[in-house]
């Protein structure tokens, strides 16, 4: 079974269990896996034991207790923790963090994606361009905005596994590549 199958059967069994808490439990679950991620992301001697077999099961869950202890999280969240432990399943930690997040999106309506121009767009536009997007979307837009020189103009956005590259860098490989064929 691929890493990415591994994370996505994690992900879903306990988004499961947090649908099932009911109120705020898949929110607060997932804040706790972020700032989990997080804390792993500045600290990567952190990462290297959940990562190194010379580390015990045991040492391990030590030192997620510690890290679960100053994050606050709940039971349900702390002994999940626990079984990625005991299935030395730690190493996917951040691919089942990033699985579950598109769970939650998805159940919050919440689309993410990335736009990419030549130049930084001023917070006005941003908002624009976002408001924009939404509401050909039809839902919430988390976008990041990214600059990227090499597009010399336009924009190219990235949702999800879809492109959408209108940027004059495509627009000129596509007349170059016209005019090759000699159409």
């Amino acid at each position: 079974m691929n890493d990415t199958r591994i994370a996505r059967r994690y992900a879903s069994a306990v988004f499961k269990v947090s649908m099932q808490e009911g109120g705020d439990a898949i929110s607060r679950r997932g804040e706790w896996f972020v700032q989990l991620n997080q804390m792993l992301d500045e600290n990567s001697s952190l990462d290297n034991v959940f990562k190194s077999p010379i580390f015990t099961v045991a040492e391990k869950k030590k030192v997620l207790s510690d890290i679960l202890d100053k994050i606050g999280c709940d039971t349900v969240t702390r002994n999940f923790c626990y079984l990625l432990a005991d299935k030395e399943r730690l190493p996917w930690y951040r691919s089942i963090v990033l699985a579950y997040t598109k769970l939650l999106d998805e159940a919050k309506g919440i689309i993410r994606g990335t736009l990419t121009t030549a130049i930084p767009l001023t917070p006005a536009k941003q908002k624009a361009v976002r408001g924009e997007i939404e509401a050909k979307a039809g839902a919430a837009l988390e976008l990041t905005f990214d600059v990227d020189p090499a597009i010399l103009g336009g924009v190219v956005l990235k949702v999800g596994d879809r492109i959408l590259d209108s940027s004059l860098r495509a627009q000129l490989e596509i007349l170059r590549s016209t005019l090759k064929r000699g159409n």
